[in-house]
């Protein structure tokens, strides 16, 4: 059985203000899921300090270790700070920052290197859906993405769902959670492949968390904005777990 995951990504969002809403959070009962929330690296240190049940990640990373890089944080940057995740491949890393899916393998494997949790995103955009190409361009993204050393998670993201308030009809969720899964299993083998998390990335609020976390195939979430109001986020734990 697969443990679910309700991870939370506040994007550029938050300051030391802020941090009352992880207190609420690591006052919260034990629950029956592996809870990550990812803030602003500024963040970082002061909220593992703190995050009790929570693990602490970060929402990209370097792909070198150290060296002339400026403005770029490694992994066992993150780390030293209290990270014990990292995201990859964000769809908005891919599409804004144009990084393609070796580079997104590149960096789950500075993860890896770390020893952190690498949570690797895919995704179709809402023209390459309509196309008929979801199962094609998220096949592709998997197979590029995702390194020879996974084993932890990974995400699902529609990127026309993203920030949208849109959300991927169950079937649909259905439909690609299942291919993925045959895709992990076809290249990692029945046990690892079965093993390996996927999460789902689009629009998780706490209004329908424990529908699509009810799913089949579905381990969990990649929260956005929910995820940056403790009660929100607590009712999506609560769904997870």
């Amino acid at each position: 059985m697969r443990r679910k995951v309700a991870a939370g990504n506040w994007k550029m969002n938050g300051l030391r203000a802020d941090l009352a809403e992880l207190a609420t959070l690591a006052a919260l009962p034990p629950a029956d899921c592996d809870i990550i929330l990812c803030p602003p690296a500024t963040l970082i240190a002061a909220m593992a300090a703190h995050s009790g049940q929570i693990r602490i990640g970060a929402q990209d990373c370097a792909v070198a270790a150290s060296g002339a890089f400026t403005g770029d944080l490694s992994a066992e940057m993150l780390a030293d700070a209290g990270a014990g995740a990292i995201i990859t491949g964000h769809s908005e890393r891919r599409a804004l920052h144009g990084e393609t899916s070796d580079l997104v393998r590149q960096k789950a494997l500075a993860a890896h290197r770390a020893g952190l949790v690498a949570i690797i995103c895919i995704g179709e955009t809402e023209a390459q859906r309509d196309a008929g190409q979801a199962l094609a361009v998220n096949g592709d993204q998997l197979a590029a993405s995702v390194p020879d050393s996974a084993g932890a998670a990974d995400t699902y993201e529609p990127v026309w769902a993203i920030g949208t308030g849109r959300t991927a009809s169950l079937a649909d969720i259905a439909e690609m959670h299942a291919f993925l899964r045959a895709e992990l299993v076809s290249r990692f083998g029945a046990a690892t492949g079965n093993a390996m998390r996927i999460l789902y990335g689009g629009s998780v609020k706490p209004g329908n968390a424990a529908e699509i976390f009810g799913t089949a195939n579905v381990d969990g979430g990649l929260v956005g904005g929910a995820s940056m109001k403790a009660a929100d986020f607590a009712a999506i734990i609560k769904a997870a777990g």
